[in-house]
């Protein structure tokens, strides 16, 4: 089975959470005497109420070999998980509608344009990190405390083998 990538929009992405960008902003204004410009609250980090706290982290990805098998999926239960890229690097995003055990036909991929990141919903089933380009450095956004705030899943295979994903996109 082939995952198509599709263009990462708000409206497309609204099942899983928020896009993050300039364009998202929900206010935004000149601060700092004029010399700085701020879009305010691009997106919302939510840490659910079992004394957790936002923490901000940096990942460094590195991609994956090609062709890209999308073989597990993770979510977490007690918080958003925000993503944006540091340095305009394109990257994949893999997400699953439903918040039941996944299955490949649920997967939905999108491709960010390097200015968006995205803030999954707590709860929603995502693929971890997949990058386009070496060391490729995000700023993070979620959550540490208590709880068990992360679970994982095998994909099932379909006809004995994983999804693939259809990147670079074909045709």
């Amino acid at each position: 089975m082939k995952l198509t990538v599709e263009p990462l929009t708000a409206e497309a992405f609204a099942p899983f959470g928020e896009v993050m960008s300039t364009a998202t902003a929900r206010d935004c204004y000149t601060i700092n005497l004029g010399t700085t410009t701020r879009f305010h609250e691009i997106a919302r980090v939510d840490v659910a109420d079992e004394g957790g706290t936002p923490i901000i982290s940096i990942f460094r990805g590195t991609p994956r070999p090609m062709p890209i098998e999308i073989k597990m999926m993770e979510r977490h239960p007690l918080g958003s998980q925000a993503f944006m890229p540091m340095a305009q690097q394109k990257f994949l995003i893999v997400v699953a509608t439903g918040t039941d055990t996944p299955k490949p036909d649920d997967l939905r991929a999108f491709i960010s344009d390097g200015t968006q990141g995205v803030t999954y919903a707590k709860n929603v089933w995502h693929h971890p990190l997949l990058v386009l380009e070496p060391d490729s450095d995000f700023l993070i956004v979620d959550r540490s405390g208590p709880g068990n705030n992360l679970d994982e899943i095998d994909l099932p295979l379909v006809d004995g083998r994983p999804v693939i994903l259809d990147w670079p996109v074909s045709g």
